[in-house]
């Protein structure tokens, strides 16, 4: 029997996003994607933890933080796109975070994560255009070591082949898993240097290198500004490709095409990248090459519009209302004596 869900502890799941291609094998896609490009079948979250309510990654993958002997629920909906109807096998899947990518192992590879994950239902029978949903439970044992993991919750349908080979075609939602206290780690990252570089076809493009200082596993997106330095010639926004995971301690580049046609520079190049809630802005002097290859690395310096400078703004803002505020009070109490 399903269970219900409180209000005040979970709130609907409404965004979903597909992040890389899929592309069905002999062997199921290792790729947690949320849809199946191909038009066959999809999945999505469709619980959230009130407290996650306006992380846009929460709304997509599970993202949380307990402490041993906690069980959560959440719910998780498929549906068939397709004009017939389609056997789901539904099951957890260790995963791991490595050269920028989220990535399913390939089927039913146990971990710490998928032991203590179980579903309501091992598989679900789907009209064409209709939808199911379905029920993880994560129960993390009292003795679970401290520390983040990471799993996948796959929807799978198996299609027949040519010569008898069997098509696993999967799509998945993540789950990314905190272990420890009551205070979660925090989320942090930093922009080491931006990198200035032309492909073989002429066309610019920035990659900046980007380092996971915090806790958590982070998910970035965001995009890059141009402005002339000995001119006032601006171009931009250009969104990064999205797709780039980044493990606590990791560092990998992020790519971000620049579609119009730019010349040498020197640029004043500005990047706010975003991970969930957090928003980080760095900048640095760079200049393109003039034919295929790299430019020397730039120190990309941090700007002051991240979300890391929002504390920094509103203690300079409170000491400016205290300085007004003496200010007033010795003027009134000149005028009392006067």
């Amino acid at each position: 029997m399903r269970k219900l869900f409180p209000h005040s502890t979970l709130v609907a799941a409404t965004l979903v996003a597909a992040i890389a291609a899929f592309t069905p094998t002999a062997h199921a896609s290792t790729r947690a994607d949320t849809d199946d490009p191909a038009g066959g079948f999809g999945i999505r979250l469709l619980d959230v933890p009130v407290s996650e309510a306006d992380n846009p990654r929460a709304m997509q993958y599970v993202i949380d933080h307990l402490m041993p002997g906690t069980t959560i629920r959440r719910r998780v909906e498929v549906w068939n796109k397709s004009e017939s109807s389609l056997h789901v096998k539904m099951y957890p899947d260790a995963a791991h975070i490595a050269d920028g990518s989220f990535t399913g192992d390939d089927g039913h590879t146990v971990s710490d994560l998928t032991t203590w994950t179980t579903l309501n239902e091992d598989s679900l029978d789907i009209p064409p255009g209709a939808r199911a949903a379905d029920t993880m439970t994560i129960s993390v044992p009292d003795d679970a070591a401290p520390g983040e993991r990471y799993a996948v919750i796959w929807a799978e349908v198996d299609t027949p082949g040519t010569s008898g080979v069997i098509l696993a075609n999967r799509v998945g939602t993540r789950i990314y898993l905190s272990v420890g206290g009551h205070n979660p780690p925090p989320s942090n990252f930093t922009v080491d240097t931006l990198t200035a570089q032309r492909d073989l076809s002429g066309k610019a493009l920035v990659q900046a290198m980007v380092h996971n200082t915090g806790g958590r596993a982070i998910d970035l997106s965001g995009g890059l500004t141009l402005t002339e330095v000995s001119g006032a010639l601006s171009a931009g926004p250009y969104p990064a490709r999205l797709g780039t995971t980044l493990a606590p301690g990791q560092s990998e580049p992020v790519t971000i095409p620049v579609t119009d046609p730019v010349g040498a520079g020197p640029w004043k190049a500005k990047i706010e990248l975003r991970s969930g809630l957090l928003d980080e802005t760095y900048q640095a002097q760079i200049a393109f090459p003039n034919s295929a290859g790299s430019a020397v690395p730039a120190a990309a310096q941090r700007a002051l519009h991240g979300s890391g400078d929002h504390l920094t703004l509103a203690l300079g803002s409170g000491l400016a209302a205290a300085l007004l505020a003496v200010a007033a009070l010795t003027y009134h109490r000149h005028r009392r004596r006067a």
